[in-house]
């Protein structure tokens, strides 16, 4: 796992999506807005990745508790209006995602979405028996459209999205101001020897439509900072279960103003280790 974890030198915790200025703040426990004064959300939203449930060796039963409980605390605090999991949400068990669900993800207080991840191993049939939609999937919401797209299979291969999909959900949205791609294996390589994949098409598709504001990634649990393909960004959720990664659990916190302004940062939900902590 050690070729993951060249990417990341510090943390670019939280950025502020207007003009594409970056606003950098510690990874915190915080769960209150981080909206400018006076701004009113018009979508507040969790993204997480990489439970896998059911991988051996790991306290898996307790990250799922964990990150129930932790994003129903946040919903307590300031309303969200859903989440989304994307990818590896079972770890090599297609088998195990009936019971994540039941036992875990509908015990959230808000609706969730999910995608597949390369450790999924599930088939459209299986996914759209579990969670009633395919794998590939779009939605709208308060006037911000959603693209989800699997990148793998039932063999845990790393793949390209179906570009037709991309570009047919991409066309459907168009007259929508702001639309999010949520895509667990990221379809560029930013540096040699990586975990992902590098698809030409579909990153010319994605920025070929000025209203695709950003793109969501989960696979590496190293990862909870932003990176470019042009002046698109690239949001990585570090991880929420799994034997390796970030040394703190979390998520990200996605919010979008009434002026469709998107702000974004990292919640370090285990709080272990502190960050940044500072005695003087």
């Amino acid at each position: 796992m050690s070729n993951r974890r060249i990417f990341l030198k510090g943390s670019l915790a939280s950025i502020l999506l207007a003009g594409l200025s970056k606003s950098v703040s510690a990874l915190t426990p915080k769960m209150h807005t981080n909206l400018p004064v006076g701004a009113k959300a018009k979508l507040r939203f969790v993204i997480a990745s990489d439970g896998h449930y059911g991988q051996p060796g790991t306290d898996y039963k307790k990250d799922h508790d964990n990150i129930v409980q932790w994003i129903n605390e946040a919903h307590d605090i300031n309303p969200l209006d859903f989440v989304i999991i994307n990818g590896d949400l079972v770890h090599d068990r297609p088998e195990l995602l009936s019971e994540v669900k039941t036992n875990y993800f509908d015990k959230l207080k808000v609706p969730f979405y999910a995608i597949p991840g390369n450790h999924d191993h599930a088939d459209t049939a299986l996914w759209k028996s579990v969670f009633g939609y395919e794998d590939n999937y779009s939605f709208e919401k308060n006037g911000i459209g959603f693209i989800l797209a699997n990148t793998s299979d039932t063999k845990g291969a790393y793949l390209c999205p179906d570009k037709n999909f991309i570009k047919q959900e991409l066309e459907k949205l168009k007259n929508l101001k702001t639309v999010l791609v949520v895509l667990h294996i990221p379809p560029h390589s930013w540096v040699p020897e990586s975990p992902f994949v590098d698809c030409a098409e579909t990153i010319s598709i994605l920025h070929s439509y000025s209203n695709v504001k950003a793109v969501f990634h989960g696979h590496d649990h190293s990862l909870d900072a932003v990176f470019y393909t042009n002046k698109l960004p690239h949001f990585f959720d570090a991880h929420f279960g799994g034997n390796w990664g970030t040394k703190y659990k979390g998520y990200r916190i996605v919010e979008i103003d009434e002026t469709n302004k998107i702000t974004t940062y990292q919640v370090n939900a285990s709080k272990n280790p502190i960050l940044n902590e500072t005695t003087f």
